[in-house]
């Protein structure tokens, strides 16, 4: 699993490529660096997206969609099919990379690139399926029914947690719709991107389609700007925090342009006195510490019923002794890296925070020094017993820091505190008691986009809609029937009569 060769079969040998259409580069920006969390050093060079750079990506992507929502659903789904073809051939070397730059495990990597095939899977048999409704007519003679039609191009903004996941999950969907997708990455994580770019590219020309169907631009957040203002771009996929998905709302909302947003979580796991406490101390450790904390689906609290509360900590406690914190490439370390150093001081702050407002730190944190954590970007995984009003749990912070709450009566008790926090993207509930589990899913339960019983809160299935409520964004992703926000809803209605009559029975005579 070394890095350079990774590099060299995703063909990044040169590393300088920033705005691309297929095999054209348009890359006249400043240069922005990648440097690994792992071990701090530089992995590669791109160039920034300047406005004449990008008003060039939009014209391509306009030409290309006029080709592109001609060809039959089928056949775009025979390009995804070979884009998931070619991301099991490179599993392995994306996978470190995303591993390296990004810094979550080898195998956390592996399994974001997995997600890309699952999600190309699933996209070859929706192009066989994109359907509409019959409706029967009032009026005699008539037929009615509706159609899905191509939007256009669909700008997708990712964040850098899943610097792959989501943007395939957005272009797999889009591209069998008919849409073409313009991809503005993290500026964090921007190789990733380029390898996307070039595997898709590379696809393309096999197979003589159009390089503007998958386009890629970087830069900061100013860059994003250029897409969220643009009325040649109908859709707008944003994921990321929800202040910047406020932003976002605003200004595609002033155009009277459509969002798909994904957004923060404050994510809980409830526990019952009949919940296993053994698939209870599994589910909330992954939640937790996985990609150190960086998950939209990562717990962040777990609220512990007043008879178990002191059996399920130490439990968790015990567990959190036998995490191993280094180079995530080394698969016998469980946690690797947080995206930067200004992650580690975001999260060493929210541990002086919970503090301050009267928390109980019982797995202390801190920074990891020494051989092996050169780049300062390594941190403990801490847990601290709060209340849930504390203003810090309120909170997402996008680090590996567990707050345990104490919940006491009925499971009702228990949903009100998860409930009560802003951001409403997963849940779960642990418990072998049928009532609790489904009060729990009820409409009076849980308010998250996502529900789980006996599962954790992180680690979603691409077949169903990914998504959440409230300050989260109410957008939805990946399976069920997600495919339907990146088309738009035509209703037709023929007459195979001789007459022409008025609906409702309006009397119209000339």
């Amino acid at each position: 699993m070394n890095i350079e060769n990774s590099l060299k079969e995703l063909g990044l040998s040169n590393h300088n490529i920033g705005t691309s259409t297929g095999s054209k580069y348009f890359s006249n920006g400043d240069k922005i660096s990648s440097y690994s969390p792992v071990d701090g050093k530089e992995i590669g060079t791109v160039s920034t997206t300047t406005h004449e750079d990008y008003n060039k990506v939009i014209e391509s992507a306009q030409s290309a969609f006029k080709y592109w929502r001609t060809v039959p659903a089928p056949q775009r789904g025979e390009i995804v099919r070979q884009f998931g073809n070619k991301l099991r051939e490179l599993k392995e070397p994306l996978g470190v990379l995303v591993s390296y730059e990004m810094g979550k495990s080898f195998q956390e990597g592996l399994g974001e690139v997995q997600e890309m095939i699952d999600i190309c899977d699933f996209a070859v048999g929706l192009s066989r399926q994109l359907h509409g409704l019959t409706m029967h007519s009032e009026r005699p003679g008539h037929r009615m029914y509706e159609q899905y039609h191509p939007l256009g191009i669909v700008g997708i903004i990712s964040a850098f947690n899943f610097p792959v996941a989501v943007w395939s999950w957005n272009t797999a969907l889009a591209w069998i719709c008919g849409d073409v997708c313009v991809w503005k990455p993290s500026e964090k994580t921007p190789l990733c991107s380029v390898a996307c770019q070039k595997i898709i590219a590379d696809i393309l020309k096999e197979n003589d389609l159009p390089e503007g169907i998958s386009c890629l631009i970087n830069g900061d957040y100013k860059v994003g700007e250029y897409m969220t203002k643009d009325k040649r771009i109908p859709l707008i996929s944003a994921t990321g925090s929800t202040r910047m998905g406020k932003i976002v709302a605003s200004e595609v909302g002033a155009r009277l342009g459509k969002s798909l947003l994904e957004l923060g979580g404050n994510n809980a796991i409830i526990v019952t006195p009949d919940a296993d406490v053994k698939m209870t101390v599994m589910g909330a450790v992954f939640g937790a510490v996985g990609t150190a904390g960086q998950r939209c689906t990562s717990t962040r609290r777990l609220i512990i019923h007043e008879d178990i509360y002191n059996e399920v900590r130490d439990a968790v406690v015990n567990a959190y002794k036998q995490i191993k914190i280094g180079n995530p490439l080394d698969q016998s370390n469980h946690v690797g890296p947080v995206i930067d150093k200004l992650a580690v001081d975001m999260y060493s702050k929210a541990l002086d925070k919970v503090v301050e407002e009267g928390g109980n730190i019982i797995v202390e944190g801190g920074i990891l020094e020494g051989e092996g954590y050169e780049s300062g970007c390594y941190v403990k995984p801490a847990i601290a017993e709060a209340k849930p009003d504390f203003n810090i749990v309120q909170e997402e912070t996008f680090a590996p820091i567990l707050y345990l709450l104490k919940y006491s009566g009925p499971v009702n008790n228990a949903i009100q505190i998860q409930n009560n926090v802003t951001q409403g993207l997963s849940s779960a509930i642990m418990t072998n008691n049928l009532k609790e589990a489904e009060k729990f899913l009820s409409a009076a339960g849980s308010d998250c986009g996502i529900a789980n019983v006996n599962i954790g809160t992180s680690g979603a299935e691409i077949g169903g809609a990914f998504g959440g409520e409230k300050d989260t964004g109410g957008g939805r992703e990946s399976g069920s029937d997600a495919w339907k926000i990146y088309m738009r809803r035509q209703t037709n209605t023929i007459n195979y009569t001789d007459d022409l009559p008025l609906a409702q029975g309006i009397k119209f005579d000339l």
